[in-house]
């Protein structure tokens, strides 16, 4: 790897038909169907054919930004590369060194000349993800006529483990302790009052709805909504742009109309209410959070919750509190109702799984049944 510090922005924003940013290269054939004359901008043409999701063109961007990156430093292009540099990157992505060159925990503006693409190196899924993202681009890039062969189709994914079972859920006492943490909030001032109702909001709405970090923050106020029937519901829009609609409980709907109130909004809103619904809890403006807001509040509720767990004696429980994210919340809310008899093409259907499999990882009845029934009969055996 180069010993450089400098990682210049790769601008992938979109940009009109036919504007060229870079001069034209060699990688431009006579029948290509894209228009394209550099990588950066066959990756712009990528990226924009797909009817992708504000958090998965977020999530894709910085993918393609990274590979881009990489392949400067190795100064090479997407004409040029080889199987042999594609595995290079495969293992560069689970381990990108050197560290201090690639690395930085602190986020700091892309502007910044501290900034630096990565924050540590990707989990084998994250790895994965990413490098099948680069292998579509090739694809892409092929198909379009703007490469004439595609080393990725004959280098294989990175391979993941995949878990029997999804561990990563809270119990009832983890549970319970974030509620309390909740329930102490502050509220003595008009701030705080707001980040009380509307912490209490979020975190019912992930652990009640199953909904996933960004189904919630991309959402608006006039998602939330009553049928004639008096059901109501929770629009969201997913991963592929697929609309799902999330029941919401009585008890998330309470704490939907306390969070209204404490910003001055009537407790019922309209279906075309674009007021996003997380909002933020400082200023006079209404106006929206980050995903990594998000995040970073719900982080900040478990690591407190995991000292109320960690007082209590309850190891175990404190260090799953201090390793859940927003995520967590979701596999709980299926975990349980899984193991409620919940019917699981129910649940595929709520989470949104395009294979029931996947659902089925969330069911855990079946371990503890198998537990329960095996040291009932070592006891019936010593009695």
């Amino acid at each position: 790897m180069t010993s450089s510090n400098s990682f210049a922005v790769i601008d992938l924003d979109h940009m009109l038909a036919g504007t060229l940013v870079d001069g034209p290269s060699d990688n431009f054939l006579e029948h290509s169907l894209v228009s394209a004359r550099t990588d950066t901008e066959l990756a712009r043409a990528f990226l924009y054919s797909h009817a992708l999701s504000k958090h998965s063109l977020k999530s894709t961007k910085k993918d393609l930004g990274r590979f881009l990156l990489w392949c400067q430093h190795q100064s090479t292009t997407l004409v040029q590369l080889r199987i042999e540099d594609l595995i290079a990157y495969k293992a560069f992505l689970s381990d990108p060194q050197p560290a201090q060159h690639w690395i930085s925990a602190t986020k700091w503006p892309r502007t910044d000349s501290r900034w630096r693409p990565f924050s540590g190196p990707l989990s084998p899924i994250s790895a994965n993800h990413a490098f099948r993202v680069v292998k579509a681009l090739l694809e892409f890039a092929k198909d379009a006529g703007y490469l004439s062969r595609n080393a990725g189709a004959l280098v294989k994914n990175i391979k993941t483990s995949r878990e029997a079972r999804i561990g990563r859920y809270l119990d009832v006492h983890a549970i319970a302790h974030v509620q309390a943490v909740l329930e102490a909030l502050p509220v003595g001032t008009a701030a705080a009052g707001k980040a009380r109702a509307r912490d209490q909001f979020l975190f019912l709405a992930y652990v009640t709805t199953g909904a996933r970090l960004s189904e919630i923050t991309g959402a608006c106020m006039g998602a939330i909504y009553a049928e004639a029937d008096a059901r109501w519901w929770l629009d969201v829009l997913g991963k592929g742009n697929k609309k799902r609609r999330l029941p919401v409980s009585p008890q998330l709907l309470d704490a939907f109309r306390r969070y209204r109130a404490q910003y001055g909004l009537p407790p019922q809103t309209m279906r075309d209410d674009a007021t996003p619904l997380v909002l933020a809890t400082r200023g006079a403006a209404i106006a929206g959070v980050s995903d990594e807001a998000v995040s970073k509040t719900l982080k900040n509720l478990f690591a407190r919750a995991a000292e109320l767990a960690e007082s209590a004696g309850q190891g175990d429980c404190a260090a799953a509190l201090r390793n859940a994210s927003a995520h967590w919340l979701r596999h709980t809310m299926l975990t349980t109702h899984a193991n409620n008899n919940v019917p699981l093409k129910v649940l595929q259907d709520t989470a949104g799984h395009a294979n029931i499999s996947t659902t089925a990882l969330y069911l855990h009845k079946s371990d503890r049944e198998r537990h329960d029934a095996l040291l009932d009969s070592l006891a019936r055996s010593a009695s």
